[in-house]
């Protein structure tokens, strides 16, 4: 698969892989990432990644660049085509972590599920059921710290945003929003239907990587009762 790149203001390269959301296009993305951060180049900053492309920050100052005239836009680009013949050199396709997450859903935790139910011709009964047992790939870590972007959820259970977003979701919010869902990291306004909550931190400050969750993890869902979350949620670390 080419690389195609484009400038992202002038400390960044964006590389884009594709389109749509597409997980022979996440492994490729992925495969990328450990090929330059195993051989940064001077300068090198950091990678992030999205569903179809993977943006490549770097220091200008502290680049190297060749004495013939060249801008640090095209010299970075040219260590990447570098590393892109060498692309089909990895074999292997590294899957991440399945990390199971406990969610409490309906109810105080889940306001929103009736309304998904309702939408889609289904029981409350039918959307957890739906919602919990499936696996759910992490494509991407954005929007808040630490919230997923998932993919794998199916269309039966899906539901439009909320045509006014709440002025706050709490925290471990569980919400579906189209065709995709995710999990609210923290306190934050949002416009998702949200159909429960987990007694899981996602995004830890004082931890190295500070999210629970990484690109290329899969997740799946796993439903418990209100006594099950606070107890869940009094063990979580301060």
């Amino acid at each position: 698969m080419a690389w195609s790149f484009f400038p992202l203001g002038d400390s960044a390269v964006l590389i884009e892989f594709g389109s749509g959301v597409d997980e022979k296009i996440h492994q490729e993305i992925r495969a990328a990432v450990r090929r330059i951060e195993g051989r940064p180049f001077p300068g090198f900053i950091e990678c992030v990644s999205a569903f179809n492309t993977l943006c490549v920050y770097y220091d200008l100052m502290g680049l190297r660049l060749p004495g013939r005239k060249m801008t640090a836009y095209e010299h970075v680009c040219s260590l990447l085509r570098e590393m892109e013949k060498t692309a089909g050199d990895d074999k292997e396709v590294q899957s991440g972590q399945v990390i199971d997450i406990p969610v409490c859903y309906g109810g105080e935790f889940g306001p929103d599920l009736g309304h998904v139910a309702e939408l889609n011709g289904l029981s409350e009964e039918d959307v957890i059921s739906i919602h919990a047992g499936g696996q759910y790939l992490v494509y991407a870590i954005g929007f808040a710290p630490g919230f997923p972007y998932l993919g794998g959820m199916p269309d039966t259970i899906a539901a439009p945003r909320k045509k006014t977003p709440r002025l706050s979701i709490p925290a471990g919010s569980v919400g579906i929003a189209g065709a995709q869902t995710g999990i609210y990291p923290i306190e934050t306004p949002g416009g998702w239907q949200i159909i429960g909550r987990t007694p899981l931190e996602l995004f830890r400050p004082g931890d190295s990587p500070p999210t629970l969750l990484q690109g290329g993890d899969y997740i799946r869902f796993c439903p418990i009762g209100p006594e099950e979350y606070r107890r869940l949620r009094g063990m979580q670390p301060l």
